[in-house]
């Protein structure tokens, strides 16, 4: 049996970084964690090949050898997914989809030939059973969630994992929030489920094997949802593993700003060598995170939070949404004026959209303000606001024009380095650097010093680093590398505004408007 995996592509957005990628020598930002780990569940005797079409946009020539084409996707890949089906209808290769795309909207793909939704734990040993005894149905789906004790390791031989900036680990699946407009606890449950240590460590010493020394992201929903295991199992063994191997890449993940409220976790998490963290922080107004049901957000000052975890050592990647229900003309500006001071330098700005699966959803639903015909982007938006959907649109233009602007970006660079007093560990991250990762570095300063528009504001940044912050020259780098990626994306957000492409439709508003 030849099996063909393919990742569709991901849309040009804020949060694909695709510049900070290419000038750090690579091709993509993670890997198809989901298609490497059904690899390994696959026969043994099976011949599988994987394209990522973010690495290599070719997959046609491949279609003849397939016997079927496994795809895994998300909401926002919706358009390279649908490309894909269509072309292997076109030449007769039978199609196995599944991943949160087709879970929640598998009705919408007509030229599947077999979904296998939800946990691959559960329904892909169906389907395989089904292929056996020649026996297969449309759909394989369930209701359980799956044990991840069993989860295999991701078959990393399938691709190159020096294209990727980031290589990926999950230790655990769920989140016990229930934020409005978020698919994880409908996909995952809301009870973390956990691998345990030794599957970690195992999975970590492999891809130390296949040479993998910078970056891995730990893709949990919420890395803290269950504290508990994290304080006394995982990080205790992280920490002792970095002991054992020096040269160990630092780690990234997504949690909650709660981190903040625990001094012991944050130290273990730094000790271990977390760096990089996503925190949702959506808004800064009390009545909108109430709504949106963001309960682990309120009551408490989110500004002194984030400023206190940058100031441990912690880089924050901050998102947080506009168009929110409860939103006036004042909230962008009051938006602009928090991020500036809280020297966050990873900015992700969404509009409000209802992803299928979620609460929001459904109450768009019942309130008649879903929009059709929509693809996914954080500068998309599939319902119709209760503010005036111009007025949104400028005041996200107003919000991206700030936050994205160059000097902006430097004066926050500034905040952030100034205010950075990190725990004192035995352990601290260590680089050996290749002589390609010397020439690629030569590259980033050539592009950031010499050919960007904004190059003023990466010497100062420089030069502030070099007399006050010396030890942090790789954060700033990485800091003007992100200015560098925030004016290309805004050239690119102000280019499609003249064509006339804004955050939605103004015919489809109209019509569902009409409705």
């Amino acid at each position: 049996m030849n099996i063909l995996m393919i990742y569709p592509e991901m849309p040009k957005t804020i949060g694909k970084f695709d510049d900070l990628v290419k000038l750090s020598g690579k091709k993509a930002s993670f890997p198809p964690i989901a298609l490497l780990t059904i690899a390994s569940m696959l026969p043994n005797v099976w011949n599988i090949k994987l394209i990522d079409l973010n690495v290599k946009n070719e997959f046609i020539s491949e279609l003849s050898w397939a016997d079927y084409v496994f795809i895994s996707a998300m909401n926002v890949q919706s358009i390279s997914t649908k490309y894909i089906i269509n072309t292997c209808k076109e030449h007769n290769v039978k199609v196995v989809a599944g991943g949160p795309l087709f879970t929640h909207e598998y009705e919408k793909f007509p030229n599947v030939d077999h979904f296998v939704l939800n946990e691959a734990e559960i329904t892909l040993p169906e389907f395989l059973n089904d292929l056996k005894n020649n026996q297969l149905k449309k759909i394989y789906r369930t209701e359980k969630f799956a044990d991840v004790l069993t989860t295999p390791q991701p078959n990393w031989d399938l691709l190159n994992l020096n294209d990727y900036l980031y290589s990926l680990i999950q230790f655990s699946r769920g989140c016990p929030y229930l934020c409005e407009f978020c698919d994880v606890t409908t996909l995952y449950g809301r009870v973390p489920r956990t691998k345990t240590t030794e599957q970690i460590i195992n999975e970590l010493d492999l891809l130390i094997s296949k040479g993998k020394n910078e970056m891995i992201f730990f893709a949990d929903d919420n890395l803290i949802g269950n504290k508990n295991v994290l304080k006394k199992d995982l990080l205790p063994a992280l920490i002792n593993w970095r002991k054992n191997n020096l040269y160990a890449p630092a780690f990234a993940t997504q949690l909650t700003i709660t981190l903040a409220d625990d001094e012991e976790l944050m130290r273990m998490l730094y000790e271990a060598g977390f760096r990089h963290i996503i925190i949702g922080i959506e808004t800064i107004d009390q009545e909108a995170l109430v709504k949106m049901r963001k309960k682990q957000n309120t009551k408490r000052d989110l500004l002194e939070n984030v400023q206190l975890l940058q100031s441990k050592g912690f880089l924050i990647i901050g998102t947080f949404i506009v168009g929110l229900d409860t939103d006036t003309e004042k909230v962008f500006d009051n938006l602009i004026k928090f991020i500036q001071e809280s020297g966050i330098i990873f900015v992700v700005v969404n509009v409000l959209k209802a992803p299928p699966g979620t609460e929001l959803y459904e109450r768009m639903k019942r309130e008649n303000r879903l929009l059709t015909e929509f693809e996914f982007g954080e500068n998309k938006t599939n319902i119709i606001p209760i503010m005036d959907a111009d007025t949104l649109h400028k005041g996200y233009k107003k919000v991206l024009s700030e936050v994205y602007n160059p000097q902006n970006v430097y004066e926050r660079i500034v905040t952030n380095l100034d205010n950075l007093d990190p725990f004192k560990i035995q352990m601290y991250i260590r680089r050996k650097v290749s002589y390609r990762e010397f020439l690629t570095f030569t590259k980033i300063i050539f592009t950031l010093g010499v050919v960007y528009k904004g190059r003023k504001y990466f010497w100062k940044s420089f030069l502030h680093t070099i007399f006050y912050k010396r030890q942090y020259l790789d954060l700033t780098i990485l800091f003007c590398m992100l200015m560098y990626q925030y004016s290309n994306l805004l050239d690119s957000f102000l280019e499609n505004e003249k064509k006339g492409i804004l955050i939605y439709s103004k015919g489809n508003l109209e019509t569902a408007k009409a409705s």
